[in-house]
């Protein structure tokens, strides 16, 4: 406790941390506040244990502008669900106008307070303005979408003192909140909500298939009810053009639903504001099912979902196997094999369940398991039944069947590069069975896709691309592809939007380029990791080679990256997170199993991949 002018005491804003263990609730004290001097950075709470909540303290009694500023940063760290003790360093009009949930900035560290807040001019003054200041590393907006934006940040608040209690509150300031990195990776979790490609996926057993949207939601903070709201909300600007809910327009949670969470059964009932004569059975299954998928992110263990209408109706009710069975999930298919060329240009596999160094790896069926045509990539379908492979050192794309005999038949697309590396670059399936390829003819460099792996390759545009496209990726949905660019000798990775025409005649395109990893800039490989997260090699400026993972929004992970690997060429990854990391490497073809050290597999092997 500081003493004031007077000499009497005076307590200072600060935050509580409460302890749940046991039933019990411990508050620890409260940070202490200078009573004069320059006002520097607000410091970002350390990351605290996930038992632990943080709450604001309100403000004291007759303390000046800067504390009351201080306090009020503090209050937008803590974990009050709807920042009550933030309103209260606000005046009544202020409080009502502010709207935190508009937006979060992200600072490098936390505000800094430009100026001591002071009251300018004559001692009787009663109004102040004080000014916050950071570097910015990125937003999150009303829709609650991560986006990296790397700029200086300075904003305005303006404070005044009421004539009648002495008191100072805050009067103006922007909507939204603010704080540092550290605060931002206590208060928030990157959770996938899911929506289903709006294309039909014939190549998925007709099944619609489920797509990932990454937001952010308060991790202390009713999660599972926000991220329900977030879901019924729709999805994200950016991925809106490619993707289609179930839930009829203007579904919401039921009045006054909060704080759902699963039974001892781990089933949970989710009330909503829909009539049973609104929905079918089929989409009702489609809607449990997109729930399910979206809330297994916050609780592994949740195994069937419940939804009920207005007035108590059951709706459906949907298990876990049902649901994986009612939409085509690309990380919770297990890929059979791992595939990759032996050192004779063949096309072999090995089980992905095969363990320890040096299993075998047999050839598959067919003219790629014979060898020749000079082979140095492959793609294999996600139904693991059809290839297409890159032959004639990189001039020529082929596609054949997995099976006894066949022959690869005429090539679909050629390049005229003038080497192997200026040719045609590794192919791609999704699992609609549509098949991707880049040229990387510098002077003609191109994007082709063959709708159903067929024999009419169709060009892709791609406005507003930066580069050539050296390398690309698309993910098992569709709807969206990593790819790698290269421009003034530097290559860069770039995730697109995969849009068609719908009848427009516009035909495919490639669209909302943006950059998940802007730091890299000597991008080598690439492989999607999950339903939104890449793995990747490449070298930061003046750093050396590097595999790290990303996050498609461009987001922080907090998974690990895999252990250091000298020389990589190339990496085979599946958005099934338990399948073991490939990669082709100095020490030829190696496998990183969970937990363990990269282990080889064949020396002389290359080009490894799994189905996609």
């Amino acid at each position: 406790m500081a003493a004031d002018r007077t000499g009497g005491a005076r307590r200072r804003p600060g935050r509580a941390v409460a302890y749940a263990a046991l039933g019990m609730v411990v508050l620890a004290g409260c940070a202490s506040m200078p009573d004069s001097g320059d006002l520097r950075d607000v410091e970002s709470t350390p990351r605290q244990d996930t038992g632990v909540r943080v709450f604001a303290m309100p403000p004291a009694e007759g303390v000046g502008p800067g504390e009351i500023m201080q306090g009020f940063l503090e209050a937008l760290t803590s974990d009050d669900p709807g920042y009550d003790t933030a309103r209260k360093y606000l005046t009544a009009d202020a409080a009502r106008r502010w709207r935190p949930e508009r937006s979060t900035t992200v600072l490098a560290n936390g505000p800094s307070i430009a100026t001591n807040c002071n009251p300018g001019g004559r001692e009787e003054t009663n109004s102040a303005t004080c000014v916050l200041t950071g570097a910015r590393v990125a937003t999150v907006d009303e829709e609650q979408a991560y986006q990296p934006a790397e700029a200086p940040y300075r904003k305005k608040l303006h404070l005044t003192k009421n004539p009648r209690s002495g008191q100072w509150r805050i009067d103006g300031l922007p909507d939204g909140v603010v704080m540092g990195k550290s605060d931002f990776q206590r208060n928030y979790t990157s959770v996938d909500k899911y929506y289903f490609a709006s294309r039909t996926a014939a190549g998925a057993g007709g099944q619609p298939v489920a797509v990932a949207d990454p937001v952010f939601v308060r991790s202390k903070v009713d999660p599972m009810t926000e991220l329900v709201r977030s879901l019924l909300h729709g999805p994200t600007a950016w991925l809106g053009p490619v993707v289609r809910s179930s839930f009829p327009t203007g579904t919401a949670l039921g009045k006054g639903v909060s704080g759902l969470a699963p039974d001892d059964q781990n089933r949970l009932t989710v009330p909503l504001n829909l009539k049973a004569s609104r929905v079918t059975a089929g989409k009702c299954t489609e809607m449990a099912t997109q729930v399910l998928f979206t809330l297994r992110n916050l609780v592994p263990t949740l195994e069937s979902v419940q939804l009920r209408g207005a007035g108590g109706d059951r709706l459906c009710e949907v298990s876990e196997e049902r649901a994986e069975s009612a939409a085509w999930h690309g990380s919770v298919r297990r890929p059979e094999y791992l595939y990759f060329l032996d050192g004779r240009h063949r096309l072999v596999r090995m089980p992905t369940g095969s363990t320890g160094a040096g299993a075998g790896a047999d050839r598959v069926p067919g003219p790629l398991g014979e060898g020749g045509s000079g082979l140095r990539s492959v793609a294999v379908s996600r139904d693991e039944d059809t290839a297409a492979a890159v032959g004639d050192q990189g001039a020529s794309l082929y596609t054949t069947s997995l099976s006894t005999g066949g022959a690869l038949g005429e090539p679909l697309v050629t390049s005229g590069g003038a080497t192997p590396a200026e040719r045609l670059a590794t192919p791609s399936w999704d699992a609609r069975g549509d098949l991707w390829v880049a040229d990387r003819d510098p002077r003609r460099p191109r994007l082709f896709v063959l709708e159903q792996g067929g024999d009419k390759p169709e060009r892709v545009a791609v406005p507003d691309l930066p580069g050539r496209i050296t390398d690309a990726r698309v993910a098992a949905d569709g709807t969206r592809i990593a790819l790698v660019v290269e421009k003034d000798g530097k290559r860069s990775l770039l995730i697109g939007r995969v849009q068609h025409d719908d009848g427009t005649g516009q035909g495919i395109s490639v669209d909302g380029l943006h950059s998940p990893a802007p730091d890299l800039e000597e991008v080598s490989a690439v492989s999607w990791a999950g339903d939104s997260r890449l793995l990747v090699v490449g070298q930061e400026h003046g750093g050396v080679q590097q595999m790290r993972y990303v996050q498609i929004d461009g987001s922080a992970l907090d998974s690990p990256a895999p252990g250091a690997l000298p020389g990589v060429k190339a990496i085979a990854a599946s958005e099934n997170e338990r399948v073991p990391l490939v990669a082709y490497s100095d020490d030829g073809i190696v496998r990183l199993p969970s937990g363990e050290q990269w282990q080889k597999i064949d020396k002389d092997g290359t080009a490894p991949v799994y189905p996609g």
